[in-house]
């Protein structure tokens, strides 16, 4: 029998939030500073925007609040199927900004589909894992839930938006959280590994010891991993029943074929498919010569110097030498946290650290404690989002990560993104408040 007592609102995430929106209001405030229109609410800047943007998701968050729970879940499946049609049209009647054409321009504003598509995954992954018990060991349902991800992730990656694709790898620790084998993250984690290895040796030609003639680092790696998979075959057959010699040789010649084949397939895209700034992204990352370029690092150099310059205290509100002369690109969206490193110094930067942190972990523990499946996946897809993009962001701007376009949550300047992860925050406070009257 259903409780009907129903939990009061968290308010610890609703606070957080209006804390990060202010912060991050004032912070876009400095770094798109403009004397002729110095008022924080000139709607012709950013900053002005970002007001109306901020005043419209406080609005939502107050709808999703008053909204009934069992509304929220029955909605999963409308919600996708309206983001993946605006994800379908956008690629015909968007607007192209930085080269994607992942845009609904309306008047000096724009729309960016690809930000709700986490929100409308997030929905229907909770709705469909949330339906029977341990989903995920079953091969169909492994699909399915892949599925979900996928039909998205490939329309973005049509635009092309590659930053975002990549942020929705953060439901694969969503579905591991829901009992997702282990397997996945491993072969993950080694691919990562091979691909660096092979982008790295693959820059360079060798020569043999013995001769004038030269190969790519690509017959090297292939060479290399041949000649371990026959070694590993060789040295695990001693230790095999005889019985298992066809399953061991089998296994052995999957496993070679396939990484051979990832090591072909991650140098043809880097060579052939990968535009030459997108390559170079990918280079300077792993600190390698870039292709006929000398300024392609200009802009991490500057990053970085702008967030060196702050020191422990920071050099003072819009006193950024470097960010106020606008050294540094798109200082009002993707790169906003050198504004923050630059002004406010390593103490600034810790306490936005220390506020993001507080609200992810918060959001687990938070999920931790649901009745309901939907509400606990819902409320991780919630948090494993937000660390993805706080992470791959904050890395960007410091040269842990390739520059992609990542937007910092509530930092950056931008609508769909503002409202987005408002709505995910709000729908999750509001489940939360209801988890007592959880019908599953």
């Amino acid at each position: 029998m259903a409780i009907r007592k129903q939990n009061r609102v968290d308010w610890s995430i609703a606070i957080t939030w209006l804390v990060l929106c202010l912060i991050g209001w004032i912070t876009i405030y400095s770094a798109a500073y403009n004397a002729d229109y110095d008022s924080i609410f000139s709607f012709n800047m950013s900053y002005g925007k970002q007001f109306i943007w901020i005043c419209i998701s406080a609005l939502l968050g107050g709808v999703i609040l008053l909204t009934d729970s069992t509304l929220i879940r029955n909605a999963s499946l409308p919600v996708y199927g309206i983001v993946v049609l605006m994800l379908l049209l956008v690629l015909f009647m968007g607007t192209v900004r930085g080269g994607a054409r992942s845009w609904f321009g309306i008047g000096s504003f724009g729309i960016q589909p690809s930000e709700f598509s986490k929100v409308a995954i997030a929905l229907l992954l909770a709705h469909f894992l949330g339906e029977g018990k341990e989903p995920l060991k079953n091969i169909r349902h492994r699909l399915i839930a892949l599925g979900i991800l996928a039909i998205p992730a490939g329309l973005i990656l049509l635009q092309p938006d590659t930053g975002t694709v990549l942020i929705l790898f953060a439901f694969i620790l969503v579905m591991y959280r829901e009992g997702l084998s282990g397997t996945p993250l491993i072969i993950g984690i080694c691919s990562i590994i091979i691909a660096v290895m092979s982008i790295i040796i693959n820059s360079e030609t060798y020569s043999l010891p013995f001769g004038p003639a030269e190969f790519s680092g690509q017959t090297l790696l292939i060479t290399l991993f041949l000649t371990l998979g026959v070694i590993a075959f060789f040295m695990v057959r001693k230790l095999a029943f005889p019985r298992s010699r066809k399953k061991l040789l089998r296994l052995t010649a999957i496993i070679t074929i396939s990484i051979v084949g990832f090591i072909s397939s991650v140098n043809f895209i880097i060579n052939d498919v990968m535009k030459p700034y997108q390559r170079n992204r990918v280079y300077i990352l792993l600190q390698l010569p870039v292709d006929d370029d000398p300024w392609a690092d200009w802009n991490i150099k500057n990053s970085k110097t702008a967030i060196g310059n702050g020191g422990l205290l920071g050099q003072g509100y819009r006193e950024g030498a470097i960010t106020k002369f606008r050294f540094v690109p798109e200082q009002n969206t993707d790169f906003i946290f050198c504004t923050i490193g630059e002004e406010w110094g390593y103490l600034g930067s810790l306490t936005v650290l220390a506020l993001f942190t507080f609200l992810i972990f918060r959001l687990i523990i938070m999920a931790e404690r649901q009745r309901s499946v939907f509400s606990r996946i819902f409320g991780y897809s919630v948090a494993c989002i937000l660390f993805m993009h706080v992470f791959i962001n904050i890395g960007m701007v410091i040269g842990l990560a390739p520059v992609i376009g990542i937007p910092l949550p509530f930092f950056s300047y931008g609508g769909s993104s503002m409202m987005a992860f408002t709505v995910m925050l709000f729908v999750f406070i509001k489940l939360d408040s209801d988890r007592l009257i959880a019908l599953r």
